[in-house]
């Protein structure tokens, strides 16, 4: 079989099984033997199912085509923190790691239903809480255009075994960027949907069951189309409303480019961002403009950039806290005990928020609500926001302790390295779509040839929309590419 079928899209893979071109356990063998060719350089799918993997291909070969589902018998992988039953799900936790999940999660009841054979999982950090993706059950997940720069994280694993060919579908979790972080350092797509839209049941420790605020689950994939097709899958109302409701997303409406209303946000104070990812987000909004859209770089929500981070930190610090061991949650309430209430600072609103009360998150949420309808009004006047996902393109590896003395160097000088969750959270807090789209590579030494991932930001529930913006852009921009993946020679 040709190597070019490891970088085909889900969709023409799926549609290749659906003619016969393509049997299932043929395509089943071929992933698994490029995964056991090229993942020991990688370390990207580290929780293996291959021999039930081909019992279920055999099945599906032997399913009459139109009972198979969208998917056909398309093998793919997920994110180890999704439980899949008979797996560890350990989020990078050692003391989980034989602990097996008993039920599969509700997406992949969803994937199976549609036909999706599922290969394994892929790696996380520990606790699901960093840029970088490297535990100490499963190791360090690399990144494919680069062994010695971090995939991401924490959807690292995901990333990187899409981008490297290994998966044609993914599905990761995000808060903090951990879907969009990953796919801007492989340069692949991603999509963090509307908060809600798609149950998380089953992604998830032993005995949580219960949605966390902010935090969601999606897809990543090498094109836009695929990310459509994994959200018509996986998106829905949650198991127990679902006898009440149904999700109707909006449909997109605009077949041109020129028809959208584009605002640019290239770089903010909270976090300065380099030169490399300022021109490559200047390139799009030329083209666009070039082809008719019109496009402004002055358009803003009407609220402080500063205010709405903070409202972020605390909601996401505070779900942090909730699960934290005690020893961590007492040292952390003497932490924040040494900072004056009126410490804005950054360490000050993190330490408050590890322990905050009730009435602290609320005032929190107040904030975010009020938020919400400023951009609710932003996007009654623009189509699309583009700005950053991170400051820079993929760094080197950097497994130092203290994660809080750790930076990260953005044209020349060094910044905070958990400062870069700002162009996240100001997306993550009120619960916006975004999409994550490759927008081309670093060119500048010493870390030229590097991808560089782009967010397409639009109002709550207009997942649709942002995705098939990404599928225009692409028919200018150019979509994915596969990394040179000299290590594979």
């Amino acid at each position: 079989m040709s190597n070019d079928i490891a970088y085909c899209s889900a969709h023409e893979l799926a549609q290749r099984l659906r003619q016969k071109n393509i049997g299932v356990l043929e395509l089943c063998d071929y992933s698994i033997d490029r995964i056991e060719r090229l993942d020991a350089h990688l370390n990207a799918v580290v929780v293996r199912d291959f021999d039930r993997a081909r019992q279920a291909a055999k099945v599906l070969d032997n399913t009459p085509v139109e009972q198979r589902g969208v998917l056909a018998g398309l093998p793919i992988t997920i994110k180890e923190s999704h439980n899949i039953a008979g797996l560890p799900t350990t989020w990078g936790i050692p003391e989980y790691k034989d602990i097996l999940a008993e039920e599969d999660a509700h997406i992949v009841t969803r994937y199976k239903r549609s036909g999706a054979v599922f290969l394994g999982k892929t790696n996380v950090p520990l606790g699901l809480a960093d840029f970088q993706s490297y535990n100490d059950i499963y190791g360090t997940t690399r990144n494919p255009w680069d062994l010695e720069r971090t995939p991401g994280g924490s959807s690292g694993g995901s990333a990187a075994a899409v981008a490297a060919g290994l998966a044609a579908l993914e599905t990761g979790s995000d808060i903090g960027g951990s879907i969009r972080n990953p796919a801007h350092f492989c340069g692949v797509y991603g999509h963090k949907p509307t908060h809600g839209i798609v149950p998380p049941q089953g992604h998830a420790l032993p005995g949580a069951i219960a949605s966390p605020d902010i935090a969601v689950c999606g897809p990543l994939a090498r094109s836009a189309e695929d990310l459509a097709l994994a959200m018509s899958i996986i998106s829905g109302p949650e198991p127990l409303d679902a006898p009440a409701w149904q999700l109707a997303l909006p449909q997109p409406e605009k077949t041109s480019l020129s028809q959208f209303r584009v605002a640019v946000w290239l770089t903010d104070e909270q976090c300065p961002v380099d030169t490399e990812t300022q021109n490559k987000l200047m390139a799009v909004a030329e083209l666009l403009s070039a082809n008719g859209a019109q496009v402004s770089f002055s358009a803003r929500p009407a609220f402080s950039a500063e205010q709405s981070h903070r409202a972020y930190l605390t909601l996401m610090q505070s779900i942090m806290g909730a699960s934290a061991p005690e020893d961590v949650y007492q040292h952390s309430k003497k932490l924040a005990a040494k900072f004056g209430p009126n410490d804005m600072s950054e360490p000050a609103v993190l330490a408050r928020a590890m322990v905050a009360d009730h009435r602290d998150w609320l005032r929190a949420n107040n904030v975010r609500e009020k938020l919400r309808y400023h951009w609710r009004d932003f996007f009654s006047q623009w189509d699309i926001l583009l700005c950053p996902q991170m400051a820079s393109a993929a760094f080197r590896h950097d497994h130092s302790d203290s994660m809080s003395k750790r930076t990260i160097c953005v044209d020349g000088e060094e910044q905070p390295y958990f400062q870069q969750v700002f162009w996240s959270g100001l997306i993550t807090a009120p619960y916006l779509p975004s999409t994550v789209f490759p927008a081309g590579l670093t060119e500048s030494e010493p870390a030229s040839g590097l991808p560089i991932g782009i967010q397409a930001v639009g109002a709550e529930y207009n997942d649709y929309v942002t995705i098939d913006f990404c599928r225009l852009l692409a028919n200018e921009l150019g979509g994915f590419r596969a990394p040179p993946m000299d290590f594979a020679k």
